[in-house]
């Protein structure tokens, strides 16, 4: 590396937290994720038994077969020999970072922003002392009301902004602060049309806003009086602070996450249900700053851990919240990264929850999450009646469209399936309903077509069909989702042919008994091995439309025109067959529509 390269203050903390350890270690070791960590064998040996680990939350690894361990840039030096100068800028620029050279006026640069760190500085110390003397005794007041005494507010390094116009910047200059430097570091608001700066914060109990190595950067003031405008106040945009990729504690968080078993880090909606979080034992919660998640905010939660809880009030605008933030990540959404909403109700926040019932009613809200997809399906659900073909039409559409605007191919087709099956699922329930079925999920309606065939195999040939014909799972997808077998292990073969992934660009028997044998399930797999061959059914034909109307008879229904009796041969005994009942059937039916017309008429008569 050229020795022109200067590494700016805080850079390597800011690389180390945009970068996964185990995405980089996993392009040379082969991990599998065990609880929190991954492991692997070790590069550096011949072991047969691993023993390397990787923790993404305390962003480490460790080599027990060599002793070797460090951080992601002591393993990129490890395995490609390089310096440590070298291997910053290798993962800098994998990070997209740019590691700017030592010109004149990048010394000038990073000697500013030293100090507007140590402005923030300054100004936060002076917060914290104003909160204990005799100005701060409504901040006090307020903060005790909430459940914080005085250990809580030095945890959290809480403070109180003087309510004067000119205090703080008094104090920062008499600290040796240039008038520029105060309003760079965004304490000060220069007035429209000239005049004397003022102080940003006045009368407000003030939160700290640290960056990623826990140096303040900003601050969050809240209001005292019942008519300040606004309740809530940031700090302006600067050098060191953008709202949009910050979290309100987050170093701590991570911090607390890497001692948890959790799958992320909880994200509250302000400072107060953040803090009450920490105090109450949850030290893993974060909140954004007055604004819905953004890209970059997504992105730290998913650092820290892949499976980040995003708790908001149950009201309204809570879901509203939810809504925002679920169209935000869908198009981020892959293998080990995802979101989890704990909704709750009320209209409490985490705050009020904790104070009214304590923190197990809190970590058992939480235990209660429900995964982004649960929570994206009942908006589309719940946005208007389906008492109609076209509502119906309307809700598989939008859902398609919420699951086409995932990139990772994968997770697309895994939540396109999903969000069918529940399509399928709730609008039959919907037609039991109406027909007024009452039966048990699992066993056929009053009027289901019944025969005396084996229970045993009864719909296994229709399956098979399926999987040598595996074009008809994509035919007849709803209706075999809406089918019921009265046997668990047909039911359970139903049940994996319709969650294959791409079950219809072709499925193999043998695949598919591995995985029932996987599942502890070996008569349905033993069911499977010894059904006979099947012949292919070819696409759009009229052995396809009868595999169909095969299909359609495991359908639950009312209708006493649908139960053939005297059938005694197995259902997918042969096409023949099949159209021979299905014969007997028009001829019943037409029966039945002429004996009402003669009743009918002998009542006219």
């Amino acid at each position: 590396m050229p020795a022109s390269i200067r590494i700016p203050d805080g850079f390597v903390e800011e690389l180390k937290a945009r970068v996964r350890p185990s995405d980089v270690i996993g392009r040379k070791v082969k991990l599998k994720k065990q609880g929190k960590e991954w492991v692997g064998l070790s590069p550096f040996t011949n072991e047969k038994s691993p023993s390397f680990y990787v923790n993404d939350q305390k962003r480490i690894f460790k080599d027990f077969s060599s002793g070797i361990g460090g951080d992601v840039i002591a393993f990129v030096m490890e395995t490609e020999r390089l310096s440590f100068m070298e291997a910053v800028e290798k993962l800098a620029d994998e990070a997209g970072m740019q590691l700017p050279k030592a010109t004149p006026q990048d010394e000038e640069t990073y000697d500013r922003r030293k100090r507007l760190y140590a402005c923030c500085e300054a100004a936060c110390a002076f917060f914290e002392a104003r909160l204990r003397a005799s100005e701060g005794a409504e901040a006090r007041d307020y903060l005790e009301g909430r459940g914080l005494g005085a250990a809580a507010w030095a945890r959290h390094r809480l403070g109180y902004a003087p309510d004067d116009w000119r205090k703080t910047i008094d104090h920062l200059k008499a600290e040796s602060f240039g008038m520029q430097e105060i309003i760079d570091a965004g304490l000060a608001v220069v007035k429209e049309g000239g005049g004397d700066p003022y102080d940003r914060f006045r009368g407000r109990v003030i939160f700290p806003i640290t960056d990623v190595r826990g140096q303040v950067i900003a601050f969050g003031g809240r209001g005292l009086q019942p008519d300040a405008k606004p309740k809530y106040l940031n700090s302006n945009d600067t050098e060191l602070f953008h709202k949009g990729r910050v979290l309100y504690r987050y170093k701590d968080a991570r911090e607390a996450f890497g001692s948890t078993d959790e799958g992320g880090l909880i994200v509250t909606e302000g400072y107060m249900d953040a803090i009450a979080m920490a105090e109450a034992g949850i030290g893993h919660a974060v909140a954004p700053l007055g604004t819905a998640l953004t890209e970059d905010q997504l992105g730290l939660l998913w650092r820290a851990g892949p499976e980040p809880v995003l708790c908001f009030d149950g009201d309204a605008a809570g879901l509203r919240a939810a809504y925002r933030s679920i169209e935000r990540a869908l198009p981020h959404l892959q293998p080990e990264r995802t979101l989890f909403f704990c909704l709750l109700s009320g209209g409490m926040d985490p705050d009020d929850l904790i104070r009214q019932s304590g923190p197990e009613a809190m970590k058992q809200a939480l235990a209660n999450s429900v995964p982004l997809i649960e929570v994206l399906w009942r908006r589309e659900r719940d946005a208007e009646p389906l008492d109609t073909p076209e509502r119906q039409a309307g809700l598989e559409a939008r859902l398609m469209q919420a699951a086409a605007t995932i990139q990772h191919a994968g997770v697309r087709a895994a939540y396109e399936r999903e969000l069918k099956s529940r399509k399928n699922d709730h609008l039959w329930q919907m037609r039991r309903r109406a027909r007024g079925g009452a039966g048990r999920p699992d066993m056929p309606t009053k009027g289901a077509h019944q025969t005396s065939a084996p229970a045993k195999t009864r719909g296994l040939g229709l399956l098979v069909r399926a999987i040598d014909s595996p074009h008809l799972i994509d035919v007849g997808f709803e209706t075999l989702s809406m089918a019921v077998f009265l046997d668990e292990d047909v039911a359970t073969l139903r049940d994996v042919i319709i969650s294959w992934p791409d079950a219809g660009a072709g499925v193999d028997r043998s695949v598919i008994a591995t995985h029932l044998h996987e599942l502890g399930k070996m008569r349905a797999a033993d069911l499977l091995n010894s059904y006979p061959a099947t012949a292919v059914i070819a696409p759009d034909g009229a052995e396809e439309r009868e595999w169909l109307v095969a299909l359609e008879q495991y359908v639950a229904r009312d209708d006493p025109g649908a139960q053939i009796t005297g059938a005694r041969d197995e259902v997918t005994a042969s096409p023949e067959n099949w159209r021979r009942r299905r014969h007997e059937v028009a001829e019943r039916e037409a029966r039945v529509a002429r004996l009402n017309e003669a009743a009918e008429q002998t009542d006219q008569d």
